[in-house]
């Protein structure tokens, strides 16, 4: 596409829509609070309006967002796939089982321990943080103050546990989306990420247990949980045969099923599953699946009052379907788009050049990405805009050192997902802080787990050259990856 009406622009002109979009993301998402959407179509204006003055043209850009939609468009359906599901897990009492049993294993003697693998449970279940930090996690704060345990340790486990699920689930919106942003396929992901994901656990498991021996094991506080579990027998038929949806998620991951297939048969055995054990009729069962479900379909089918589990509760239940996915696909759309005319505009090209050639081993392209994602979570307070930012920065550089997607998709999740919440000025921050009532920087010491995951992940690649890349995948040790990311990866 570079003939003699187009031209490069220079480095200082290069900086001048960089920095505008900077100030954008930061003035209009950061300290503005305004939809991320909305400034990302003006970023991407302003990217646009500098191409076409270098001699590029718009339907240059719409070739390319057309082929990045091309390539994402398995990873949005899967998206899709996902709300459903939720909303079939939910009717048929598959995630109420979950939440139900790891309420039931919180021993008092161990409540910071337990507060961790409890939340990380729910978490993993649900797939959002703030879904079982506004439920569980208040829940377990309550029981901490009555029985005058430190509430900055028990804050901190919570928000290690609420963070683990929401890095780890594949019902996760950021774990979808970081995966679909570096181009790795879901599952392998998820995998890779356990390099990081289990030492940061079992530093953050032995920490929590050790502060946890100094509770009083004859304490008995549990009148708040105890009310939540009594009213979730009474609403669902919580045998396990409801496990049988979660059953073939795990076979189909682990037989390297696509993710798409197997999705859809899980949501339609939890559609059974619900006909048969939760009363649940045929309309329930579709709007569950496309528009969400909601307590009071169950609540009517067995003449409970949906009250009986609490607001909080019903709070967490009451998700899922097709239409909650809406938005999420839109910001694709959205992020696409800016991806485009910045890719087009040539601008962050020619600022890189000069940059990257600095970046010389594997522990320093790790290392300078995962300070960007902190530093770009810290300015937009939007995981979604930093995981595109962050791939079309150092995508190029990571494939140049034949450093395989999920390096960069784990990259971003350890400097992005789980770090968001230790900053007071973020979003995720600020309801952490508001719900479970302990200022930030008095739980950040204690979010074991969010702040493991950067150190792992900074270690591996250091020390690769000396561990002959233990936690780091290389491309050319996948000679068949390209046939199995087909299906998934874009």
């Amino acid at each position: 596409m570079n003939d003699a009406k187009t031209k490069r622009p220079s480095i200082g002109m290069a900086m001048i829509p960089i920095g505008l979009a900077i100030a954008i993301f930061i003035i209009g998402i950061g300290i503005l609070k305004y939809q991320a959407e909305l400034m990302l179509i003006f970023a991407g204006a302003l990217f646009a309006l500098f191409a076409t003055f270098y001699g590029r043209s718009w339907e240059e850009i719409l070739v390319v967002m057309g082929d990045k939609i091309k390539k994402a468009l398995p990873a949005i359906l899967i998206l899709f796939s996902i709300g459903m599901l939720i909303g079939t897990w939910m009717i048929s009492g598959t995630i109420p089982f979950f939440v139900y049993y790891g309420l039931e294993i919180i021993n008092p003697a161990h409540l910071y321990v337990m507060a961790f693998l409890v939340t990380a449970i729910v978490s993993t279940c649900v797939g959002t943080s703030w879904g079982s930090a506004g439920t569980i996690g208040v829940a377990l704060m309550s029981i901490a103050q009555t029985m005058d345990l430190s509430m900055a340790v028990t804050a901190g486990a919570v928000v290690s546990g609420a963070y683990f699920g929401d890095k780890l689930s594949p019902l996760s919106d950021t774990t979808n989306m970081s995966s679909l942003a570096a181009g790795a396929n879901l599952y392998e992901h998820i995998r890779h990420m356990l390099y990081t994901s289990i030492p940061s656990s079992i530093v953050a498991a032995i920490v929590f247990f050790l502060m946890g021996l100094q509770i009083d094991s004859t304490t008995d506080q549990l009148a708040n949980v105890d009310e939540m579990l009594g009213g979730l027998r009474q609403l669902f038929n919580l045998n396990l045969v409801v496990l049988l949806p979660a059953v073939i998620v795990i076979a189909g991951s682990l037989m390297k099923k696509s993710p798409l297939i197997v999705l859809f048969v899980s949501a339609l055995t939890a559609m059974l599953v619900a006909l048969v054990f939760q009363n649940a009729t045929v309309d329930n069962l579709v709007t569950s699946a496309v528009e969400g479900f909601n307590v009071e379909m169950i609540a009517s089918a067995t003449g409970t009052d949906a009250s009986i589990i609490g607001q909080d509760m019903q709070d967490l239940l009451n998700r899922g379907g097709l239409y909650s996915m809406y938005g999420a696909t839109f910001f694709v759309f959205c992020a696409f788009f800016f991806a485009s005319a910045l890719e087009v505009s040539q601008a962050l090209n020619v600022v890189l050049e000069q940059v990257i050639v600095h970046l010389r081993s594997v522990g320093s392209v790790v290392a300078a990405s995962l300070v960007t994602g902190f530093a770009v979570i810290n300015c937009t307070s939007n995981a979604l805009v930093t995981y595109f930012l962050v791939q079309d920065i150092y995508g190029g550089v990571y494939k140049k050192k034949k450093l395989h997607p999920v390096n960069l998709s784990r990259s971003m999740e350890d400097s992005v997902t789980v770090t968001e919440a230790l900053m007071p000025w973020t979003v995720s921050g600020v309801f952490m802080a508001t719900t479970l009532g302990v200022g930030n920087f008095e739980f950040l010491p204690w979010a074991i787990f969010n702040l493991g995951g950067i150190v792992f992940s900074a270690l591996y690649a250091f020390l690769a050259p000396v561990t002959g890349g233990f936690g780091i995948r290389k491309l050319q040790e996948e000679p068949e990856s390209g046939k199995a990311s087909s299906k998934t990866a874009i």
